[in-house]
């Protein structure tokens, strides 16, 4: 593989495992790929293939409307206008977007990191943007304000604040664990009831340079990966089903958030995964 100092745009590909430990034992894992794109330069990427576009039906496109906020601003100001919201200062240097593009003109992104970086290209903060099968939206901001442990690692703990999943109560926390996008990728998410573990998911990717060659391999071996996403969601739910997981229905309210996790919008495509 290519050698590499920073980060840069690419194909990452890899495997998504969910595991719960309460009130049953459920594990799976799946394999898949996605995309790291700088978000500054999306409409030039996607020049990468003709099987590529943007904001256009083609076997992979990338469309504005697929993330939070008014799909004619530039994503960076949405960022921008998000954050100041939460009373954060977003960063001047580039920031990249992992993310499921859009195939065949479906669309589903359970959870999109934004990794925001200065201007010496250190990663500052990071957005995840999760979406729930419910249709809605929720933007959590991982900053120092809610960064947990010391030393280089990016960790972060948040309290939950969108209904999910069917097989979830909203009286959770999260902490997610980060490594920096390079040649290897972790996201690791904890939820936590009452502080201990009750499910995670952790993705393991490696990166692939971003060019025709390395999209078209990913999608000949993944040729609708969110469509085989939306599909194992609904089959690992009827599972959970199965094994008689209590269900908890969507609330009616929310208890106001604090800074950082306030955001919320809502999409008819958006979804996340039922575990």
């Amino acid at each position: 593989m290519p050698e590499r100092d920073n980060v840069q745009p690419g194909i990452y590909l890899g495997k998504l495992r969910h595991r719960r430990f309460q009130p049953v034992l459920h594990e799976f894992t799946y394999p898949l790929f996605m995309v790291l794109l700088d978000i500054d330069r999306i409409p030039a990427l996607m020049k990468v293939s003709p099987v590529a576009g943007y904001n256009r039906f083609a076997w992979a496109s990338f469309c504005e409307r697929d993330h939070f906020g008014d799909p004619s601003v530039p994503l960076r100001e949405r960022l921008r206008a998000d954050a100041a919201a939460q009373g954060i200062s977003l960063p001047d240097g580039p920031i990249y977007l992992l993310t499921h593009l859009r195939y065949c003109g479906y669309n589903f992104n359970p959870i999109s990191f934004f990794y925001c970086c200065d201007s010496r290209g250190r990663i500052e903060m990071v957005l995840a943007e999760v979406n729930s099968t419910f249709g809605e939206s929720r933007n959590y901001w991982l900053d120092a304000t809610n960064r947990i442990g010391s030393g280089n690692s990016l960790r972060y703990r948040v309290p939950k604040s969108l209904h999910v999943s069917p097989f979830m109560k909203m009286e959770l926390e999260y902490t997610f664990v980060l490594t920096p996008p390079e040649e290897t990728l972790v996201a690791h998410m904890n939820t936590l009831d009452g502080g201990d573990t009750f499910f995670d998911a952790t993705l393991e990717l490696s990166w692939r340079p971003w060019n025709a060659q390395s999209l078209h391999r990913a999608l000949l071996r993944h040729p609708f990966v969110t469509l085989k996403v939306i599909s194992a969601i609904h089959w690992e739910a009827l599972k959970l089903y199965l094994k008689n997981v209590p269900v908890f229905t969507k609330p009616k309210t929310i208890s106001p958030l604090p800074h950082s996790m306030n955001s919320e919008g809502e999409r008819s495509d958006a979804s996340v995964a039922r575990t």
